[in-house]
C-alpha cells in the first residue's frame, strides 16, 4: 500500500526588506520545518506593494529556494500583510438569548452584532477576534455555549485593512503561480510563533520590528486588546548609516547586520569596521562605537514611539509581563537592553518555538512571522477545508471564513 503523503503548510512573509517562505509538514498535530527560502524584497515600501513585477520575482525566488530544500512543490500559502493601512479597534455587541440556553447560533449572532459597525468603503475586515463574552452581567466568559442566561454580550477586536493593498498582495502571490489560503496580519502571526500562553494571560506587548514597519499587539487575559502599525523600522536605521557614513544603501545594510549595535555603551572603540565609499574613493575604517552612535538615536526613537503608542492605547498597566520584541531588525546587539531602558519594562527577544524539523535554520527573530503563519495555518486547517483566495473575491471569502475561525483563534 502506498504511503500517505504528509500534509504541508506554507507561510509566506512578504516584507519590505525580505521575502521569506517556510514549508512545514504536519506530523501528529506538530509542525516540522522542511524547507526555508529567503530573497531580498524589491517592490514593497513600508509593507505595501509599489511594484508588482519586482515583488512577483522576489516571491518566486524565495519559493523556489524553499521548494528545493524541501524537495516538494507547493501550491498554496498563508501570506502575511503589514503596512500603515492596518487598523484595529474594539467593538461590543448585545443580543437576547432565545431559549434561555446559549447555543452556537447565539454566539454567531452576538459576534455579528458586534461586527455591525460602519467601515469605510475602501476598507475591509481582515480579522474578527473575540476577547470575552458577558452573560447576564457575568464577564470573563471564554465559552458561553450551553450556559443559562437571557442577555449575551460579546467584546471583540476587529482588524481592518485597505482593500487594494490586500488585493495586491494576493495578486502578486497568484502571479507567482500560487494560491493564497488566507491573508494574516503580521503581528498576529508573530504572536502565534513567539508568545507563551502565560504571557498572553498575564499581559504582554508584542513588537514586530521589520524593515518598513513596527507592528504592535497587546494581549491580556489570553485575548488581544490592541493592535497598531507604526511606519518606522529597520530601513530607517540603514538609511541613517548610509547618510552618516556616506556609503551606498546596500553596504549600509551589510554593515548594520554584521557590526550594528543599538547601544554605544555596549560597543567597543577597539573593533574596526570597514566602510566602502562612493564615487571611486578609497574605503575607510571606523570604530564600532562610532557606528553605534549613529544607530542608537534611531532605535531609541523607535522605542519612544512604541512607548507612546502603548501609553495612548490605555493598556500600559495591562502589560504586566513586559515586552517581547521580534522581527529582523531586533537581531542587532543591545536591542533588548535599550528597549528596557526606554520602556521601563522587562524585554526579551521573541524566537519561534513549538516547532520541529529544521529548527536551527529558523532560530531567529526574522523568521517569527513566517513560522507564525504556519501555526495560524495549522489552526485554520482544523476548521475545515475551503477555497483559496483569488482576485476580487478575496474579502467575500475572508468574511465568510471568520464565522469558522471564531472558535479556534486565540
Amino acid at each position: 500500500m502506498a504511503k500517505k503523503e504528509k500534509e504541508t503548510i506554507v507561510g509566506l512573509d512578504i516584507g519590505t526588506t525580505k521575502i521569506c517562505c517556510v514549508i512545514a509538514e504536519v506530523d501528529n498535530g506538530r509542525l516540522n520545518i522542511i524547507g526555508v527560502g529567503t530573497h531580498p524584497s524589491r517592490g514593497l515600501r513600508k509593507g505595501v506593494v509599489v511594484n508588482i513585477e519586482s515583488t512577483v520575482a522576489s516571491i518566486k525566488s524565495a519559493v523556489e529556494e524553499a521548494e528545493l530544500m524541501a524537495g516538494t512543490e507547493i501550491e498554496t500559502v498563508y501570506a502575511g500583510i503589514a503596512g500603515g493601512h492596518i487598523k484595529g479597534f474594539n467593538s461590543h455587541g448585545i443580543i437576547a438569548v432565545k431559549d434561555g440556553v446559549v447555543t452556537e447560533k447565539d454566539k454567531h449572532r452576538v459576534i455579528e452584532a458586534a461586527k455591525a459597525v460602519a467601515i469605510p468603503m475602501d476598507r475591509e475586515v481582515l480579522h474578527v477576534l473575540p476577547q470575552q463574552y458577558i452573560l447576564d452581567g457575568q464577564s470573563g466568559i471564554k465559552e458561553p455555549k450551553g450556559m443559562s442566561g437571557v442577555r449575551l454580550e460579546a467584546r471583540i477586536h476587529i482588524i481592518t485593512g485597505a482593500v487594494t493593498s490586500a488585493q495586491n498582495i494576493v495578486r502578486c502571490v497568484n502571479r507567482a503561480g500560487l494560491d493564497v489560503d488566507d491573508v494574516v496580519v503580521e503581528q498576529l502571526a508573530s504572536a502565534e510563533a513567539v508568545l507563551d500562553i502565560d504571557e498572553r494571560d498575564l499581559g504582554v506587548a508584542l513588537v514586530d520590528i521589520g524593515g518598513g514597519t513596527s507592528d504592535l499587539a497587546i494581549f491580556s487575559e489570553d485575548s488581544i486588546k490592541y493592535t497598531s502599525v507604526l511606519s518606522v523600522g529597520g530601513d530607517h536605521i540603514t538609511n541613517d548609516i548610509s547618510i552618516g557614513l556616506r556609503t551606498p544603501h546596500s553596504e549600509a545594510e551589510k554593515i548594520k547586520r554584521k557590526h550594528g549595535c543599538a547601544m554605544k555603551s555596549l560597543a567597543s572603540a577597539n573593533d574596526k569596521v570597514d566602510v566602502a565609499s562612493m564615487g571611486g574613493r578609497e574605503a575607510r575604517a571606523i570604530t564600532r562605537k562610532q557606528l553605534a552612535e549613529i544607530v542608537e538615536p534611531r532605535v531609541d526613537e523607535i522605542f519612544q514611539l512604541i512607548k507612546h503608542d502603548i501609553e495612548s492605547s490605555g493598556y500600559l498597566d495591562s502589560v504586566t509581563s513586559g515586552l517581547v520584541i521580534t522581527g529582523g531588525a531586533t537581531i542587532l546587539d543591545g536591542m533588548p537592553e535599550l528597549a528596557e531602558k526606554v520602556m521601563g519594562l522587562p524585554v526579551r527577544r521573541g524566537i519561534p518555538k513549538d516547532i520541529g524539523g529544521l529548527v536551527d535554520v529558523v532560530d531567529s527573530p526574522q523568521f517569527a512571522t513566517a513560522v507564525g503563519l504556519l501555526q495560524f495555518g495549522l489552526k485554520d486547517r482544523k476548521t475545515g477545508a475551503k477555497a483559496p483566495l483569488k482576485g476580487r473575491h478575496l474579502f467575500a471569502n475572508i468574511t465568510e471564513r471568520m464565522k469558522r475561525l471564531i472558535e479556534d483563534f486565540f
